[in-house]
């Protein structure tokens, strides 16, 4: 059974780490994002869950200006081969979320370790990270060394490579 985002959230409280989440209409690209988030501080991000040719799947958390070479990306982060979008189905399967609210708080949901977390090294510059809660009605801002932390604990140590320019 996968997490709600009250759940996921409530689970961030009892930890003990420090976030603030604020509620807004439904994000589902950056475009949206520039538009309608307002005042909320800390580096925003974009995220592409993707899999390579043997089902491989990944999730890829960079700043949300970042480019990201697509052709190349499967290389420095070894997979097996060229990557490819995940489908819809198994984003819903292995990270209990719809398109639009992907985040890298969302390996939570991922009990079977299906999905391999990536987090830019470029992100590591910044003090807060900003991620959807399960939902793209909501952005949490959380401590970059927190965020790795809850990351870590579900399971899901995130690699840190430089993937993007």
């Amino acid at each position: 059974m996968h997490l709600t985002s009250k759940a996921l959230l409530e689970q961030l409280r009892e930890a003990g780490y420090e976030f603030k989440t604020v509620m807004h209409p439904p994000l589902f690209t950056v475009e949206d994002s520039l538009k309608l988030r307002g005042d909320i501080g800390g580096r925003h991000t974009k995220n592409l869950f993707l899999k390579d040719k043997k089902d491989n799947f990944y999730l890829v958390t960079v700043g949300e200006d970042r480019e990201i070479d697509l052709k190349q990306l499967h290389k420095l982060i070894g997979a097996a081969s060229r990557l490819s979008f995940g489908k819809p189905e198994k984003l819903m399967e292995f990270l209990g979320i719809l398109p639009g609210a992907v985040s890298a708080l969302a390996v939570v949901n991922d009990t079977g370790g299906q999905v391999d977390a990536i987090l830019d090294r470029e992100l590591m510059d910044h003090v807060l990270i900003n991620a959807h809660p399960l939902t793209n009605e909501a952005t949490t801002t959380i401590s970059t060394i927190d965020l790795i932390d809850f990351m870590s604990r579900s399971g899901h140590k995130p690699k840190i490579l430089a993937v993007s320019s």
